[in-house]
């Protein structure tokens, strides 16, 4: 794919219905880059969540879908976007709507007027990354927030990798449940546990592969003076240890260690082994300590490179420039590093959203660029280095 012409669609058009804080909106956006501007709780980041929903997941705020329904609305929400890819447009719609008994019915998702299987279908036409404040932490957080993180990740570049996270997931769920029973039957536990087993080592497999993959693209860009530090990042576990064995060798001890685990796991009401227990570890490169041993600010940089380095990595890998999502990015950025952003942002080649309190934060933004004055029911435009009135 690294020889191939990167696609770099672009959002030309927003359309919001019954979206969180918007009854209705219809923006039109020609920039590439692309700051929203505004008070805390004008509906900047409810934007970027819109578009965020043009992925697999739910969305950068992981919020259930009845919760993003406009208050006081007598229906649903619906999202749609006009997307340019080259000389073509294709529109994308994504929405819930209310029953006749009041209750919300599934998820509902459109390719240019017709019904699409999953948001999975969207991969084909557009890939989105983002970065958001509660990101802030992750290096100091639960291993949990870290597998998330690393899941996204691996999500912008395999649309299938959701399905297969919630299948083993729900394996698990069975397998407990089982446990849970005084005598259960070792035939149902036999398969329950290969199929565990097949599941887990395949989530290890792209996750590994995937981390590979940005650590290797990570070092071709290596430079210990970058205001955006290196990161040096690998997957830790048992069952990633595994898998240098092989793929039959690494599901064949997870087998084994999930029966010869049967009577730990019962006392303990979950599985202590697989990939929901690895670990996504983080090291500061030019100064070679943990990540969370960095300061507050290098912790930042070394986030915001991880970003940058993984939208590369989408591209490469996709065949399309990602669209990239920051909220809050700029005000937690000095000059220098925030200048040295925008020039980054600006050589990724796809479209980006940003948001920020204080328009000036975006005045060095090229001229090209656009930014949005967001205040409640009202967008306006202003010229890049200008002022809202």
């Amino acid at each position: 794919m690294a020889d191939d012409p990167i696609a770099a669609p672009q959002v030309a058009r927003i359309i919001l219905a019954d979206f969180r804080s918007y009854e209705a909106l219809d923006l039109t956006v020609h920039g590439r880059l692309v700051a929203l501007s505004g008070e805390n709780g004008a509906g900047k980041t409810n934007l970027l969540e819109a578009l965020s929903l043009f992925t697999a997941g739910r969305g950068l705020r992981r919020a259930d879908l009845s919760e993003i329904v406009r208050i006081g609305a007598p229906g649903g929400f619906a999202v749609s976007i006009h997307l340019r890819t080259g000389h073509d447009e294709v529109r994308l719609g994504t929405g819930l709507e209310r029953q006749p008994g009041g209750e919300f019915g599934s998820r509902r998702c459109r390719i240019d007027g017709a019904a699409a299987s999953s948001p999975a279908a969207f991969a084909d036409y557009l890939r989105i990354v983002w970065l958001t404040p509660a990101l802030d932490g992750i290096f100091s957080g639960s291993a949990g927030d870290r597998r998330r993180f690393l899941d996204r990740l691996v999500l912008a570049v395999d649309a299938r990798h959701g399905s297969r996270v919630n299948a083993y997931d729900r394996a698990l769920r069975s397998r407990n449940k089982l446990l849970e029973e005084p005598a259960p039957d070792r035939s149902w536990l036999d398969g329950i546990e290969a199929e565990i087993a097949e599941l887990g080592i395949a989530v290890a497999t792209i996750r590994s592969e995937t981390v590979a993959r940005l650590a290797a693209l990570i070092a071709e860009d290596r430079d210990d003076s970058s205001p955006f530090p290196w990161a040096d990042i690998e997957v830790e576990g048992k069952v990633e240890e595994w898998l240098a064995l092989g793929q039959s060798e690494a599901v064949a001890r997870f087998r084994t260690a999930l029966r010869d685990g049967r009577p730990r796991d019962a006392s303990a009401g979950r599985a202590l082994i697989g990939p929901q227990t690895s670990d996504l570890k983080v090291r500061h490169g030019p100064k070679d300590v943990p990540a969370d041993r960095a300061s507050t600010g290098e912790q930042k940089a070394l986030l915001v490179g991880i970003i940058l380095a993984h939208a590369r990595l989408v591209a490469r890998m996709s065949g399309i420039a990602p669209i990239v999502l920051l909220d809050e990015i700029a005000a937690h950025l000095d000059p220098r590093r925030r200048a040295a952003l925008f020039e980054a942002l600006d050589r990724l080649g796809g479209q980006v959203f940003m948001t920020g309190a204080d328009p000036a934060l975006f005045a060095e933004l090229p001229q090209s660029s656009e930014i949005f004055l967001v205040k409640p029911g009202r967008i306006d435009t202003i010229p890049a280095g200008g002022n809202a009135s």
